[in-house]
């Protein structure tokens, strides 16, 4: 699914209300090219991404960054606000870093210590969202956006939030992963040494380089799977395997089955 600018001034921001995306939901599986942070306000349901189920109810933010295969199931009682927006559309470098962290947990509740920086953020994109266009007012929007985001960093993070060379290396990945699956690579890559590196990334996240890429590399390769049904060759190909049997052997060692059977195992799920 591709963002659609129209009308006569078109934006990189857009902003509709849960009512909205009942209309347009068909309950169906989707991959986008666009982030969604979604504010849920009242109600209660649930959403399906990378093939987990979230709950979501009063107080969830709720963030599907490009890529993420997502489904909304059960969200007829659910109100709120969601901002859609492309990756370019934050004003800096470091917003666009902090939507790219924020896929890093895809629901939870807004700390109440939080909640009126972020509301009267919010609020004002709403409001420049709705101001006349004019040659600033796609700016203002940006902007509106940016300050948003810088609220919403603090109030999405973990006790432990990751380190410099860890998002470093976490964006390094997301851009070479379909070339290079050797955790060298990225060390290179970045000016470290692979000890510093492996250090780095496991305390982040508890594993090693190698290992966060193979999960990474599997997670890609279940999208593809599950939502553009490619065969497990064209999948392997299309992640930059020289040989499909690698492919099939990384991912059951991974998953514990074949590309084939998750395949067939996740087709029945949805229907």
């Amino acid at each position: 699914m591709t963002y659609q600018l129209s009308g006569p001034a078109p934006r990189s921001i857009e902003l509709m209300t849960f009512d909205d995306l009942r209309v347009r939901n068909d309950r169906g599986t989707q991959r986008a090219d666009f982030t969604v942070l979604g504010f849920v306000d009242s109600g209660a349901g649930v959403l399906a991404a990378d093939f987990a189920e979230h709950a979501v109810r009063a107080g969830s933010v709720v963030v599907l960054t490009p890529g993420v295969v997502h489904r909304w199931q059960d969200i007829d009682s659910v109100e709120g606000l969601l901002v859609v927006f492309l990756p370019t559309a934050p004003a800096t470098a470091s917003t666009r870093a902090v939507a790219t962290d924020l896929g890093g947990r895809t629901v939870w509740q807004l700390p109440e210590e939080h909640r009126p920086f972020i509301d009267t953020a919010r609020a004002h994109l709403v409001l420049e969202s709705g101001a006349p266009p004019s040659p600033v007012s796609d700016e203002a929007i940006r902007l509106a956006l940016t300050l948003l985001l810088v609220r919403l960093e603090p109030a999405s993070a973990d006790p432990d939030p990751g380190q410099p060379l860890f998002r470093s290396f976490r964006e390094a990945v997301e851009r070479d992963l379909r070339s290079h699956h050797d955790a060298a690579h990225y060390a290179r890559v970045l000016g470290y040494s692979p000890r510093t590196l492996t250090r780095a990334v496991q305390q982040a996240t508890g594993v090693t380089p190698k290992t966060f890429i193979s999960e990474r590399l599997v997670l890609e390769a279940k999208r593809l799977l599950a939502h553009d049904q490619l065969t497990a060759t064209a999948c392997a190909a299309r992640l930059g395997f020289l040989d499909a049997s690698n492919f099939s052997a990384m991912f059951r060692t991974r998953t514990g089955q074949t590309p084939g059977a998750w395949q067939r195992q996740s087709a029945a799920g949805r229907s």
